[in-house]
């Protein structure tokens, strides 16, 4: 189990390493991951699976315990990645399904990676964690109305359908996963220090697969979307810093919030996009998961170098 922990620690630290091995693998070998692209529902339902596992009650107490500072990040995290997205749509001319998946990808909650990079920047890990779960909660709701408001200009957008798979995808293996946490204890601890390495697989294999369905379109558009994903991811970090400091936040929140705020939960829009849009429109989210891993470490390695001399939290 030791050998198995040491593995998981070391696959989920070299993340962004391995997202784009695959990614890669993705576009040289399409026939053989594009096979993967009916699962990834399921990869995605595993990841929010081990998500729910780790879920605490202090996570919560969180949020109860500094609400407006929870409300900046969750506010930033579905204002800021929206208006983004839709106002690159406007900027930058890009076919009607890399519209919608840029929006789409800019509507999801915020990604659990963020918390790693929170962690590395020195930033305040407990009120990433807060954030992410409240948005993740959320996202059912939020995402879908979002999406059908900003998107449907591009594509027709089913909201209701949206939300059901959401609850399917996100919310109820959550649940099952916190239930686990209550009933089995002592099994779900030892299996806790596994869980990066399922998640890194999970995600991995969903980028290599929208990537290896999408070969043709990323040939074609792969550059302009890769543009849209930097400045989109980017100007999330900026604008999230900015908003809390104009909060009125100490430094390491505002670390926290400006990773929240750029880093989406891509593979959740990997699988809508999938689902009810194109593959082609999955792109931007397969990018983005590639690109805002690179950033969000680069970021981190700079915010850690970076403390107040007085705490004002």
């Amino acid at each position: 189990m030791k050998l198995l922990a040491s593995i998981s620690f070391f696959v989920g630290r070299t993340f962004a390493a391995w997202v784009i091995l695959f990614a890669v693998l993705g576009f040289f070998f399409p026939d053989t991951f594009k096979q993967i692209a009916p699962w990834i529902v399921t990869l995605l339902s595993i990841i929010m699976f081990g998500m729910g596992l780790t879920l605490s009650v202090d996570d919560f107490r969180e949020v109860l315990r500094r609400p407006f500072d929870v409300s900046i990040g969750v506010l930033g995290q579905f204002i800021i990645m929206p208006l983004l997205a839709v106002l690159l749509t406007w900027i930058i001319p890009m076919p009607p399904e890399v519209a919608a998946g840029v929006i789409l990808v800019g509507c999801c909650p915020g990604g659990t990676s963020s918390n790693v990079m929170t962690y590395l920047s020195k930033g305040d890990v407990a009120l990433s964690v807060a954030c992410t779960s409240v948005t993740t909660l959320a996202a059912p709701i939020v995402t879908p109305f979002l999406v059908w408001m900003f998107a449907s200009q591009y594509l027709p957008v089913d909201g209701w359908a949206m939300f059901l798979s959401i609850v399917k995808v996100v919310l109820v293996p959550l649940a099952l996963g916190a239930a686990l946490q209550k009933l089995l204890p002592n099994l779900v601890k030892a299996a806790v220090p596994a869980l990066p390495l399922v998640s890194v697989i999970g995600i991995v294999l969903i980028v290599s697969a929208v990537v290896g369905a999408s070969k043709g379109a990323i040939v074609q558009s792969g550059l302009m979307i890769f543009a849209v994903v930097v400045l989109h991811n980017g100007l999330g970090y900026l604008l999230g810093f900015f908003a809390a400091r104009a909060s009125g936040l100490s430094l390491a929140k505002r670390k926290a919030i400006a990773i929240e705020v750029g880093m989406q939960n891509s593979g959740l829009g990997a699988a809508l996009a999938t689902a009810y849009f194109s593959p082609l429109a999955a792109v931007p989210s397969a990018i983005f998961s590639v690109w805002h891993n690179i950033s969000g470490a680069l970021l981190a390695n700079w915010f850690s170098g970076r403390v107040e001399h007085v705490d004002k939290a």
